[in-house]
């Protein structure tokens, strides 16, 4: 098995992967703010995720995948005044939007997705620990990490403390002892509907302190990968880091792992930039595997830009695979097969590097068309798996239900017509019925689910 190692923020190098318990990985990843729908910016960091606790359970490791949604925010309160509904009530509809977008990837879920509404208890007991340790005080009912009682403040992100502007704009700048100190708990304002009691007043958890209770109640001080995207190296990473390790000593997280944006114009996908495509509607445009192949073909830690071409590309290799796909058939591999399966596991190992695995995944069908017999498969199906992309080896039956057949073709009418929300209603339709449609770029495949 080869040793796997990523690159880990705070060391600014590849670094070996050592578990505390050496059959057995933690990962946490930060998930969105739920005000509004997924991008494929949100997608971006959802696939590598998955796909990375894939290969490491191939890789014998018992991995448990924690991805939280942040159900408090001022984003949320703002989102919500704006529809003039409860902010709790979009939070809900946004997380359950949010779940029924990324589950349209077909990648699984994460072993457990916290909200921060849920660990409420645990954020107020960290925030006690920190203020009992002389690591935070409190403000007229707010409540602040004092970054100077911290020593390792920073070595995260290398930034000096000048440099940090925690993104709080005005707010509390009166009540902080140091411009650079956060806010670990916000006294209720006026506008916000939703509050929780604490023992220095009513109010609700900053953004950081949440993702620190969730991580470690889940998993522990130390546990093995923190996830991300590169925009949350600073403040939250930054500050998640602080906070643990001046609760408790050590490490929130041994590696520290971050993955570049999705960028429109040279500028990061957001919604607060107005610049996203959203999730649903890149699925039902150009297929899910087109987005994950999009995706894999990239390394991880680079931005990457989102176009058109570059989709219209992703569709086009997708028909490759696909087509390359039917004329081979599931039974043990040839002899060249082992050796390209050998790299393709070297990649990944090597800060998971999908643009190599999947370079290999290309090696291996130029070698089969080249072959005389007939080939089997089970080396490519393993391969396309590992990069989600187990698709494309499906075998579609030769004869739908009429009721499937119906619902295949009134989707096609409202892709057609850029109704998204009856493709997706439509393709739930299908999943009740026991079947699976799968957008490619020669049109939509069918297929039993498993």
């Amino acid at each position: 098995m080869p040793e796997l190692a990523l690159h880990d923020t705070r060391l600014g190098a590849k670094t070996p992967l050592v578990p505390r318990d050496p059959s057995r990985v933690g990962i946490y990843t930060c998930g969105p703010t739920v005000y509004g729908r997924a991008h494929v910016g949100n997608a971006r960091h959802y696939v590598v995720f998955s796909l990375l606790k894939r290969f490491l359970s191939h890789q014998g490791y018992t991995v448990t995948l924690v991805s939280n949604l942040t159900d408090i925010n001022d984003k949320i309160y703002a989102a919500a005044r704006a529809a003039n509904i409860p902010s709790a009530r979009l939070a809900e509809e946004m997380s359950a939007a949010y779940v029924a977008d990324t589950d349209a990837l077909g990648l699984g879920r994460p072993d457990h997705e916290p909200t921060a509404t849920g660990a409420m208890g645990e954020i107020i007991e960290l925030i006690t620990t920190l203020i009992d340790g002389g690591h935070a005080y409190v403000a007229d009912g707010d409540v602040y990490f004092s970054v100077g009682s911290y020593p390792r403040y920073g070595e995260l992100s290398h930034r000096r403390l000048e440099d940090m502007d925690q993104g709080e704009g005005g707010e509390g700048v009166a009540r902080k002892r140091e411009p650079a100190d956060f806010a670990l708990w916000k006294a209720t304002k006026v506008g916000e509907d939703t509050a929780w009691d604490a023992p220095w007043g009513r109010g609700r958890p900053g953004w950081h302190i949440e993702c620190s209770a969730m991580a470690e109640s889940l998993l522990g001080m130390g546990f093995e990968i923190h996830g991300g995207g590169s925009d949350l190296i600073f403040p939250h990473h930054e500050n998640e880091a602080a906070q643990s390790g001046a609760a408790h000593g050590g490490d929130l997280a041994r590696l520290w792992v971050h993955v570049g944006m999705v960028r429109t114009a040279a500028e990061k996908m957001s919604k607060s930039l107005a610049n996203t495509f959203l999730l649903h509607e890149a699925v039902a445009a150009h297929g899910r595997d087109a987005l994950i192949l999009y995706f894999v073909a990239r390394h991880y830690r680079q931005p990457v830009e989102w176009s058109d071409a570059l989709m219209a590309e992703a569709r086009e290799n997708v028909r490759r695979l696909r087509e390359a796909g039917r004329r081979l058939h599931s039974g043990p591999s040839p002899d060249w097969s082992g050796p390209l399966r050998d790299r393709f596991l070297a990649a990944l190992a090597d800060d998971f590097n999908t643009p190599g695995a999947l370079a290999m995944i290309w090696e291996w069908v130029r070698e089969a068309n080249r072959s005389d017999g007939p080939v089997g498969s089970d080396d490519l199906t393993e391969m396309l798996g590992l990069l989600g992309l187990e698709n494309l080896l499906v075998t579609e039956p030769a004869v739908l239900p009429s009721a499937v057949d119906e619902i295949v073709a009134a989707r096609e009418q409202a892709r057609t017509q850029r109704d998204w929300a009856e493709a997706d209603r439509l393709r739930a339709a299908a999943r009740a019925l026991g079947w699976e449609i799968r957008d490619g770029a020669d049109g939509p495949h069918v297929a039993p689910l498993t």
